[in-house]
Order: structure tokens, then C-alpha cells, then sequence
């Protein structure tokens, strides 16, 4: 089926039983995307002709009266006509190949109880481009993936740094945890994703993570350090207690040094001694106190999809520009969320 993008002489095919983003990426568009499960929305588009369907999973990510209005997630829908959609496209990704290469461990630092910090040296004569805010997927056995944002900078660093942590059921993570030798060689697939910075003027940039979504946070934060941002940035980082907000040190130490970057951590399950020091609630709840319009904000938010999903609806309502709301949404691998499944219901 041939798909036509709106405003544009661009055009692709789509095989049979093939979804939308998939042909598109086959094609070299940089659409956007993130969790490639339905979940998250960041690949909403408007299809102004044709029909399709979602064979693989239900795009969870639309109310119904997004559905009724036109409104598909590319990353499930399934083309049962020709089609002319309406998605901007991410030019910033588009030219940026996507490659598989073996990368080395050559450090391994637990950062708290349950996350550990991974840096990963690609080889230096195949250097990875890629842009902050990217992640990778591990290659596992058996045709396996598990996706990690890539926390560093690519000016910032040589290693790839992710944030990992362990999942109960996460066979991957426990082995990072217990077995994986600095020095060992993982195969990575990279560079993935399209929540990237854009340009914005001189708007100021609300940047919110939820536990590890923190990893692409950080590295969007370097890059702008790196070409001399003078944005205001206000940085809202929500775990459920202290002990969780594991670069908290870094942070503050950005705040000190950085005067267009302001520092907010909030604990979701503070304790008693922990509310006189942090903000108590639901991170976007605190971003919304703070600024309860958002209109003349970019916001960018990474972390969990029930924090995504809140920040979404919240957002928009507040005044937010849709095409000015970016955001990573860290859903679990099929697999790991069917252990996860298992082990509470056991």
C-alpha cells in the first residue's frame, strides 16, 4: 500500500501486514516514535485518507475521540488502503545510519540499590554517531532486544553510558547485576528513538524524568551545556524516595555551576524526615503547580508510561502546544512485563 505525507511530495510502500512506521523507517524517514508498543503516542499522526487497522496490538495510547477524529499510532497501524497522513517529520535523524556492532564494558558503577551504571566503548576506528536523547537496543539470544537510553552526550563522552535497572523477571538485568564482567562484549543495535532536542528560539524548556528516564534527561542536559544553551531550563527529576534520585549530587552540582538550570527532585513516596527536604506528589503535578501555563514552554519527559501518560494529558490541557511536548516512554519487553505479570500474580 502506498502512504503519502501530507504537505509533502514524499511517499513510501507499506507490504502486507507491515505497520506504517515500519515502512517508513525502511524507507529512511525519520518519523517519530518511541516505545513501539501502542503505548506511548509519540508517533500519533492524522490520517486524512484510507483506513487501517491494528492487528498486533491496540493502540492504548488514543481515546476513543482520538480514534473517532482520525487520529492513528503509526507504530501499530497496519495500512488497509492507500494512505495520506499528517506527521511531522524528525530531520534531525534522518541521515543518521543505523548500525550493529559489537561494543566492550569498561565500567560497571552501581549508582544505588538498583541501578548501575554501564559505560560501553565502541570500537575507535567505527565511532557511533548518534544524537542525545538516543538509545540502543542489547541483541540478546534467541532474536531478544532490550532497549536502554544512552545517558551520555555525544560530544561529552567516548563510552555509551546507560543507567540499567534491575527488574524482577529482567533475566538481562539480573545478569548485569550478578554476572557481567567489565571487559565482556555485548552487540548493540543504535542509534534508535527520535526524542532528540529541537530547535526552539528562545523558549524556556521544562525537562521532566521518572526513575531511569533520567538516562536520556542527562543527556539532552550535556548536549545543551556543550553548545552553550542560554535557555532556562528547569530540570523536575520524580523517583519514590532519596535513595532513588541516584546523580542527585550531579544535579545540584549543574544548578551551582549552570545559572539557566534550576533543579527540582520529587519523591512520590516520600517519608515523613523526606518531605522537609524534597517536594512530596507526583512529579508532573509539581511541574504544573510551578507553572500552571504552559504555553510558552518545550517540555521534554522521559520515564515510565503511566507518568507519560499523566504529563501528556496534563500538559496539553495546561496550554501546552502538542507539537511542542516530546517525550520517551520506558515500557517493559514483552517478555520481562509477562514475568512481571507472573511474579505478582504467583
Amino acid at each position: 500500500m502506498k502512504v503519502h505525507l501530507a504537505g509533502s511530495a514524499r511517499a513510501f510502500d507499506a507490504g502486507d501486514g507491515q505497520t506504517v512506521l515500519a515502512a517508513a523507517r525502511r524507507a529512511g524517514l525519520a518519523l517519530p516514535y518511541s516505545c513501539l508498543s501502542g503505548n506511548c503516542g509519540s508517533c500519533k499522526a492524522h490520517v486524512l485518507e484510507g483506513i487501517v487497522s491494528y492487528p498486533y496490538n491496540p493502540p492504548n495510547a488514543l481515546s476513543d475521540a482520538e480514534r473517532q477524529a482520525g487520529q492513528a499510532l503509526l507504530c501499530q497501524a497496519v495500512p488497509q488502503s492507500e494512505l495520506t497522513i499528517a506527521i511531522r517529520e524528525v530531520e534531525a535523524v534522518a541521515n543518521i545510519p543505523l548500525r550493529q556492532l559489537a561494543v566492550k564494558v569498561v565500567a560497571k558503577t552501581r549508582l544505588c540499590d538498583d541501578v548501575i551504571e554501564l559505560r560501553l566503548m565502541p570500537p575507535k576506528r567505527e565511532p557511533l554517531k548518534y544524537l542525545p536523547g538516543q538509545y540502543l537496543d542489547v541483541l540478546l539470544p534467541e532474536g531478544k532486544r532490550r532497549a536502554f537510553s544512552i545517558a551520555s552526550a555525544p560530544r561529552h563522552s567516548d563510552t555509551l553510558d546507560l543507567h540499567v535497572r534491575r527488574v524482577t523477571g529482567g533475566g538481562f538485568t539480573q545478569y548485569v547485576f550478578d554476572e557481567l564482567p567489565v571487559g565482556a562484549l555485548l552487540r548493540i543495535e543504535a542509534p534508535l528513538g527520535t526524542f532528540v532536542p529541537r530547535e526552539g528560539g528562545d523558549r524556556p524548556i521544562i525537562l521532566m524524568a521518572g526513575g531511569t528516564g533520567f538516562a536520556p534527561i542527562k543527556a539532552i542536559i550535556e548536549y545543551l551545556f556543550d553548545i552553550g544553551n542560554q535557555r532556562a531550563l528547569h530540570l523536575y527529576w520524580g523517583a519514590r524516595h532519596e535513595n532513588d534520585l541516584y546523580l542527585d549530587v550531579l544535579c545540584r552540582q549543574w544548578q551551582s555551576a549552570q545559572p539557566h538550570l534550576r533543579y527540582t527532585p520529587v519523591l512520590s513516596e516520600a517519608s515523613t524526615l523526606e518531605r522537609h527536604q524534597y517536594r512530596a506528589g507526583h512529579v508532573h503535578e509539581a511541574v504544573l503547580k510551578d507553572f500552571p501555563d504552559l504555553s510558552r514552554f518545550d517540555v521534554y519527559m522521559s520515564g515510565p508510561p503511566p507518568m507519560i501518560d499523566a504529563g501528556r494529558r496534563s500538559f496539553v490541557a495546561a496550554g501546552l502546544p502538542d507539537d511542542r511536548l516530546y517525550f520517551d516512554s520506558f515500557d517493559y519487553a514483552p517478555d520481562v512485563l509477562a514475568a512481571l505479570i507472573r511474579a505478582r500474580n504467583g
